[in-house]
C-alpha cells in the first residue's frame, strides 16, 4: 500500500494555482533593487519555491560557461560501503566549481544572491563536497537553502522534481529558483528532496549555490516557540 501526501494529491490543481502569484520584488527595499525590482514568481506553496525571471543575462551565462568548461569533470557519488568517490552509470552529469577569485563576475553573482535572499554568502559552498562528513569538514552546518540558476532552455526533459509533493520546475534560461531545505528551527524539510529528470532532447546547464546555516543566525533566526 502506498500513501500520497495531501500536497501531492493537490498538485497543479486550480486550488493550488490560486495560491501562487507573481510580483515585483526588492527584498524589503534592498538598495540594489529599489528602482529596479526583479520579477518573482511562486512555483510551489509547500515547500515554498520561487522563481526569479531575467536574473542572469546571456553575457553572464556565456562567461560562466567559458570559465567552467575547461574544469568540467564527471560527477561522482560516495560509495555507501567504502566511502570512496566513484562514478555511477545513473549519474552522467559533469561538474565544475567556481569561486569569486576566478573572476569578478562570480563575486557579483554571489552578491546578487545575497541581496535577494537576505542570507550570508561567506559560508556558502564554493566547491562540491560529496564525502559523508562534508558538512562536518566545512564547519558551516547543514545546507539551509538552495539557489539554482537555469542557464539553458531544454527542448524536452530536464525538470527539477520534488517527488514527495508532486512538484516539477522546468528549466528556463536566465531564471533561478530558490527554496529552503531547513525549517527556521533547523530541522530538515524533507519535502524539498529533489532530483533532476533526464534530458531527452538538447543539453542542460545549471549553476547552483548551496547556502549553509552558519552566518544566518541573525538573518533567519530560530523561533523562540515551535508551532505544534
Amino acid at each position: 500500500m502506498t500513501t500520497t501526501s495531501p500536497e501531492a494529491r493537490d498538485s497543479d490543481t486550480p486550488r493550488r494555482q490560486s495560491r501562487l502569484f507573481c510580483r515585483y520584488y526588492d527584498n524589503n527595499h534592498n538598495p540594489s533593487y529599489l528602482l529596479r525590482p526583479v520579477k518573482q514568481e511562486d512555483e510551489w506553496d509547500h515547500p515554498y519555491i520561487v522563481r526569479y525571471h531575467d536574473i542572469i543575462s546571456h553575457a553572464e551565462i556565456q562567461k560562466v560557461k567559458e570559465l567552467a568548461l575547461p574544469r568540467l569533470r564527471r560527477a561522482t557519488i560516495s560509495n555507501p560501503i567504502t566511502g570512496v568517490l566513484e562514478t555511477a552509470p545513473y549519474r552522467i552529469s559533469k561538474s565544475a566549481w567556481l569561486t569569486e577569485y576566478d573572476h569578478p563576475l562570480i563575486e557579483k553573482i554571489n552578491q546578487r544572491i545575497e541581496d535577494l535572499t537576505g542570507l550570508e554568502m561567506d559560508t556558502a559552498e564554493e566547491l562540491q563536497k560529496d564525502e559523508p562528513d562534508a558538512f562536518k569538514e566545512l564547519g558551516t552546518g547543514n545546507r539551509i537553502a538552495t539557489w539554482l540558476f537555469y542557464m539553458t532552455d531544454v527542448a524536452a526533459g530536464g525538470a527539477t522534481v520534488f517527488p514527495d509533493v508532486g512538484a516539477a520546475v522546468w528549466p528556463k534560461k536566465g531564471t533561478a529558483v530558490f527554496w529552503y531545505n531547513l525549517f527556521a528551527t533547523g530541522e530538515g524539510d524533507y519535502s524539498t528532496r529533489h532530483a533532476a529528470c533526464p534530458v531527452l532532447v538538447g543539453n542542460k546547464w545549471v549553476s547552483n549555490k548551496w547556502i549553509h546555516e552558519r552566518g544566518q543566525e541573525w538573518r533567519r533566526p530560530c523561533p523562540l516557540e515551535v508551532s505544534p
